[in-house]
């Protein structure tokens, strides 16, 4: 699917979840739910091509491996995150939405540490 073709997916469903929202609050909520996720499936092939791309330059770059496999880690963790926290959002629990989101934060910050405690040995090894 191209971005049109998501972009009208949503608004339609979006409407269509604006008119259950004076009676049945409960099924915009569940249209909300199923548009999230139709357009999580809809990304899939583009991640497929993101992680082809971010091995052909592991290829190039004689790194660790590790180094790429947290930053696609660190890619999934926001996603999920932020997915989340708006379906929280949307079924009106803010409180909720934040914690998701904060520990996105803090997990992806955790995945980095080791990436950064790496970069900071290298500093010191050119420090005299």
């Amino acid at each position: 699917m191209d971005m049109m073709q998501i972009g009208a997916i949503g608004v339609a469903g979006v409407l269509l979840a604006v008119q259950f929202k004076s009676g049945k609050e409960e099924y915009g909520i569940y249209i909300s739910i199923i548009l999230s996720v139709l357009i999580f499936l809809a990304v899939i092939p583009y991640m497929e091509a993101i992680m082809e791309a971010v091995r052909t330059i592991e290829g190039y770059i004689q790194t660790d491996v590790a180094f790429f496999g947290t930053l696609i880690k660190m890619i999934g963790i926001t996603y999920i995150a932020e997915f989340s926290s708006g379906i929280c959002r949307d079924a009106g629990y803010q409180a909720i939405a934040v914690q998701i989101e904060i520990f996105g934060k803090l997990f992806v910050l955790v995945l980095g540490l080791p990436v950064l405690l790496t970069l900071l040995e290298t500093i010191r090894e050119f420090l005299p």
